[in-house]
């Protein structure tokens, strides 16, 4: 895995994370639409702690500028 993720980017993604996660904890966002958001946000999470999303390498996205 080569990393395609800018700094930008995971930090995007990890404030996303924490925002679906308050959504869901909170009651704000109940059921079935809340479990999606929780499972975006630890996907959301894990990508930017690896920072490789697949679904970029698929399209041909790189956000990470090379040096």
């Amino acid at each position: 895995m080569k990393v395609n993720m800018g700094s930008a980017d995971r930090i995007i993604r990890v404030i996303i994370a924490v925002i679906f996660a308050t959504l869901y904890f909170t009651g704000t966002v109940p059921g079935t639409l809340g479990l999606v958001l929780t499972i975006a946000a630890v996907v959301f999470v894990l990508t930017s702690l690896m920072g490789f999303c697949p679904l970029y390498t698929l399209f041909g996205i790189r956000t990470k500028k090379d040096a």
